[in-house]
């Protein structure tokens, strides 16, 4: 403000004395008139002009310098703007090209990485050329060698982004991860003939033990093997969905096993099970006791519930949530806020009554279905036409129910 002031004063001075500069000339022509000018009051007019004009040059240098600095930093800020609009830009493009480069697996980066490995083989292959005992034959497999490990790994590392990638949009694919086979000793499994292999049963059995035991020990023995044996995730997961589904049948309800039914498509939505105008929607995740569910599960798991109830506004649609492992805490909050209910590090028993015995619909035969049989999952047990679960083979025998398979059985056994 102080600055302003002094420069205000300089131009009102630079006024003034352009206005006794206009007038000056016509104060010295009427002197010289009436002759009343002398050699004092001459110089006193001179030198009010020469400090006018000071005044004035002062005040118009002033002026130019500081526009000259205003022009400097409107120049200086032009350029910054342009040089954010450029970031912001160059910013906007990156984001757009890593958004498209996400869903593919990143293949740029990857590629500068297989760049820079390729030049490191070929500094070892022309090593093996220029030493002192060249060895142009191994520098040439080197080079052809590097060259298909390049481009395996650049695959693989492509198709591990592009895995990662979908399992962040899709949680349910983690479940996916590191299947093992069902087989353990493939080559036993070929010693059986093409009509025996149509009996899951082989799977858990050598060719002798099949061919000789009785069924019910045969097949008492496959079951508790299949139980004993590692299991592949998506195998895991599917027996504790068919655990907790038992549960609820035991509770009255009618239960859909949509998740093992649909697969991929069932969108969340393992269990559906209804009971007059009650309907529960259920999701289960078996995972092991060091993994967490995180809050994005849960939203997904609202998302497909919220879906469901607005598909069916007569229902009293209810969401429950089970895991054998815990929550993560800002999940848990989410899904009480979301009105999903809970039912954290809920364990599998592997003893229940897993045998299905059914009454076919076609001449009512007796059918039993064990856990790898080829239909067991779209049986449906219904207690009032004498159907129900039991625990072991003999008893299910015993009731008059045979083992339900394609092969009819090996001729030698009873």
């Amino acid at each position: 403000m102080k600055h302003l002031i002094q420069y205000i004063k300089k131009i009102l001075l630079y006024f003034v004395g352009s206005y006794f500069f206009l007038v000056l000339p016509g104060i010295i022509i009427s002197a010289l008139f009436e002759e009343k000018i002398n050699f004092v009051s001459v110089t006193a007019i001179l030198s009010f002009v020469t400090a006018n004009f000071m005044v004035y040059r002062s005040v118009a240098e002033e002026y130019d310098e500081k526009m000259r600095k205003i022009n400097e930093e409107n120049t200086k800020f032009k350029k910054q703007c342009e040089e954010v609009v450029k970031q912001a830009t160059d910013e906007a493009s990156l984001w757009k090209h890593t958004m498209l480069e996400k869903t593919s697996g990143f293949p740029s980066l990857i590629l500068s990485i297989q760049e820079y490995e390729k030049l490191r083989d070929d500094n070892l292959s022309h090593h093996l050329t220029t030493k002192s005992h060249p060895a142009y034959s191994a520098a040439q497999v080197v080079k052809e060698e590097a060259r298909r490990r390049r481009e395996a790994e650049f695959n693989q590392k492509v198709t591990r982004g592009v895995i990662e990638y979908y399992e962040s949009i899709a949680p349910f694919l983690v479940d996916l991860r590191d299947d093992v086979s069902d087989i353990e000793d493939l080559e036993k499994y070929r010693e059986y003939d093409e009509e025996e292999k149509q009996d899951p049963a082989t799977l858990f059995l050598t060719k002798e033990e099949y061919r000789k035991l009785p069924s019910v020990e045969r097949n008492q023995m496959a079951l508790d093997r299949f139980w004993k044996r590692p299991k592949a995730k998506w195998l895991i997961g599917r027996i504790y969905e068919r655990y907790i589904g038992y549960i609820y049948e035991q509770k009255g309800y009618d239960v859909n096993y949509h998740g093992i039914l649909h697969g991929l498509e069932d969108l969340g939505r393992d269990l559906i099970c209804k009971r007059g105008e009650d309907l529960i929607v259920i999701q289960c995740k078996y995972w092991s006791q060091f993994r967490t569910i995180y809050e994005k599960h849960i939203f997904q798991f609202f998302g497909t519930v919220f879906q469901y109830k607005d598909g069916n506004p007569n229902l009293n649609v209810k969401a429950i949530f089970y895991t054998s492992t815990n929550l993560s805490d800002l999940a848990r909050r989410f899904a009480h806020e979301l009105g999903i209910e809970l039912k954290e590090n809920f364990k599998m028993d592997n003893n229940y009554p897993c045998i299905k015995c059914n009454v076919s619909t076609v001449g009512g035969e007796k059918i039993y279905h064990l856990p790898f049989d080829q239909q067991y999952d779209k049986v449906k047990i219904e207690p009032h036409k004498g159907e129900f679960y039991c625990d072991t083979v003999e008893k299910a025998e015993r009731s008059g129910f045979r083992r339900a398979f394609r092969y009819k059985g090996y001729k030698k056994a009873k």
